[in-house]
């Protein structure tokens, strides 16, 4: 098991409110409004927010010609599909739902971590992602009518969820040796433009000048979620083994259905207040520290 520093829990918490929070931001943003088209404005004001952080801190961005190979395939992963997929699902499902799903990515890490890169879990490990994956199924106890009306959007989310776990586990067997900011940057970049040429595709006709709702969820994302969560999270990512990571972030999709309870009157059920106490039990299996072993005289 791992322990966390004092730097990556602050970190974390950072993350897990700013993320937690932008599920039911990132409904309000696309209700009545395009959701490829939004994403592609909030990464478009977010990537220079980002860039001028880096440039403050003085981190480099060049990167050398034989590693874009590998940063194509981590941003293919890690951003392209899941940015372009899980806007789309949002627009079909609760913010909460969508957290949900979204969500699910530890389950996927650590299965694909187990069966394609043969990395060996403990059982207290196991526990916590039989504890996360159990939560779920709580969270969409209310919701499993709804969602079989709404195929589209669950298929989109899972797909979302699945492929981010595997750009999780090549980010961390990365062999890149540059900072995670500079791969972070050089990421939502690219992803800009890929969201950038959906949103021209398939969402031309329906461009629209965004309200000032719309506005404020566009700057949330840019400055926050694309400035910053993004960032945070590789930085968690590279510096944690896979399940850690994952793990560690399971409080999100809590804080997104309890936020959109109280922001879109979503209601909440006993079976939301257990999955919490999962969420918990999940997350201490992998940062709580194990006992250390008996010395011997």
């Amino acid at each position: 098991m791992h322990s966390l520093t004092a730097r990556q829990w602050l970190v974390l918490a950072l993350l897990t409110v700013v993320w937690g929070l932008n599920w039911p931001i990132m409904k309000m943003g696309v209700t009545g409004f395009p959701p490829l088209t939004f994403r592609f404005i909030c990464l478009l004001i977010g990537t220079p927010v980002l860039g001028l952080g880096l440039w403050a801190m003085k981190v480099p961005f060049q990167i050398p010609k034989q590693h874009w190979r590998e940063l194509l395939v981590l941003s293919i992963f890690n951003m392209f599909i899941w940015h372009a997929l899980i806007i789309l699902a949002v627009q079909y499902l609760s913010s909460g739902r969508s957290a949900i799903l979204g969500y699910t990515m530890p389950i996927f890490s650590a299965l694909i971590g187990a069966w394609v890169f043969k990395h060996q879990l403990a059982h207290r490990a196991w526990g916590g992602v039989a504890a996360a994956a159990l939560g779920v199924v709580l969270l969409l106890w209310h919701e499993l009518s709804n969602l079989s009306g709404k195929p589209i959007g669950v298929v989109l989310a899972l797909i979302a969820a699945s492929t981010w776990a595997l750009g999780t586990q090549l980010l961390r067997r990365t062999s890149i040796p540059l900072p995670t900011l500079t791969l972070s940057f050089w990421m939502t970049a690219m992803t800009t433009v890929v969201m950038g040429l959906l949103s021209f595709v398939f969402e031309f006709e329906r461009w629209q000048e965004p309200s000032a709702t719309h506005w404020a969820a566009i700057l949330y994302n840019a400055v926050l979620v694309f400035g910053f969560a993004h960032a945070a999270w590789f930085y968690l990512a590279r510096s944690l083994p896979p399940v850690a990571s994952t793990l560690s972030v399971m409080m999100i999709p809590i804080l997104g259905v309890f936020s959109g309870a109280w922001a879109l009157n979503e209601i909440l059920h006993w079976q939301d207040w257990a999955a919490m106490a999962l969420m918990v039990v999940s997350i201490a299996s992998v940062l709580w520290p194990a006992k250390p072993a008996p010395t011997q005289d």
